[in-house]
C-alpha cells in the first residue's frame, strides 16, 4: 500500500501554549512524530499540515515535507480535523499522487511507535479494512460508571445484567487514544469519518498513548521518553 503520512500541527494552542515546538526529551514536540514516521517501514512520505513559520522550519529540519500552508478557515481553533485531512487528500489528488491511505498523526500523542505505525497497515492490508484506529485499554470501564437522574437516583450508565461487577469478570474495554488514525482515502472521502463502519483498532498501551494537552501531560511523556531511551541504552 502506498501510505502518506500527515502530521497536523496548528501554530495556536490554547492548554500549552506553542506546544508542537516544545522541547521534549531533546527534540521539539513535534520532531518526535516525524521522526516515527520516518523509521516506519510501510510509511511512503511524511507530510506536515501547519499554518505556521515556526513550526514549517522544524518541520523541514527534521526531515518532513511542508508543500502548502494550511488555509486559514481550517487553522481555527474550531477547526475540524476531518476538514483537514480531506483538504490534503484533495491537494494530493490534485498533484496526482493520491495515495491508498493517509496516516493521521498528532503530535501530542508522541510515544507511539514505529511498530505501532507498521501494525496499523498490516492490519488495513489483511482485512481490507476501510480505517485503523489507535486504542488504549480504558481507565474507567463503562460497566462501572453511573447516571443521576434529576430526582437523584442512580443508576447504571450500561444495562449490563450483573449484580456485583468484577472488574477481573469484565469484557475488555478501550478508548480511541489519538495517537493514530489510517483511513482509505475513498472511505475518508464517502464517510467523512476517522472511524467509519467496519474500522478496526490497533491496541497499544497506556504508556504510548500519552495525550499531551497540559504541561502536566508534557511532563508524564517527557520522563516517558528519558526512561525509553535509557532503557534502550542498557545491554
Amino acid at each position: 500500500m502506498n501510505i502518506v503520512a500527515v502530521i497536523t500541527a496548528r501554530g495556536g494552542s490554547r492548554g500549552l501554549p506553542r506546544k508542537n515546538v516544545l522541547p521534549l526529551a531533546g527534540l521539539p514536540l513535534i520532531a518526535h512524530s516525524i521522526r516515527v514516521a520516518q523509521e516506519a517501514k510501510r510509511v511512503n512520505r511524511v507530510i506536515v499540515s501547519t499554518d505556521d513559520e515556526e513550526i514549517i522550519a522544524v518541520s523541514r529540519e527534521y526531515g518532513a515535507e511542508v508543500p502548502f500552508v494550511r488555509p486559514p478557515e481550517l487553522s481555527t481553533a474550531d477547526s475540524a480535523h476531518i476538514d483537514v485531512m480531506l483538504h490534503v487528500v484533495s491537494w494530493l489528488e490534485q498533484q496526482g499522487d493520491l495515495p491508498d491511505a493517509v496516516l493521521l498523526l498528532q503530535p501530542t500523542t508522541p510515544l507511539r511507535t514505529p511498530e505501532d505505525i507498521d501494525g496499523a497497515v498490516e492490519l488495513m492490508e489483511s482485512t481490507s479494512c476501510p480505517a485503523v484506529v489507535g486504542l488504549s485499554p480504558a481507565e474507567s470501564h463503562p460497566y462501572l460508571t453511573y447516571k443521576v437522574a434529576e430526582d437523584g437516583r442512580l443508576t447504571g450508565f450500561i444495562d449490563h445484567g450483573l449484580r456485583y461487577p468484577r472488574r477481573q469478570d469484565l469484557p475488555p474495554a478501550y478508548i480511541l487514544n489519538g495517537a493514530l488514525y489510517l483511513n482509505r482515502c475513498s472511505s475518508l472521502r464517502e464517510t467523512q469519518m476517522f472511524q467509519p463502519p467496519g474500522a478496526f483498532g490497533w491496541v497499544m498501551p497506556a504508556e504510548r498513548s500519552v495525550d499531551i494537552d497540559s504541561l502536566e501531560d508534557f511532563l508524564v511523556a517527557e520522563k516517558l521518553l528519558k526512561d525509553r531511551a535509557t532503557s534502550a541504552q542498557l545491554p
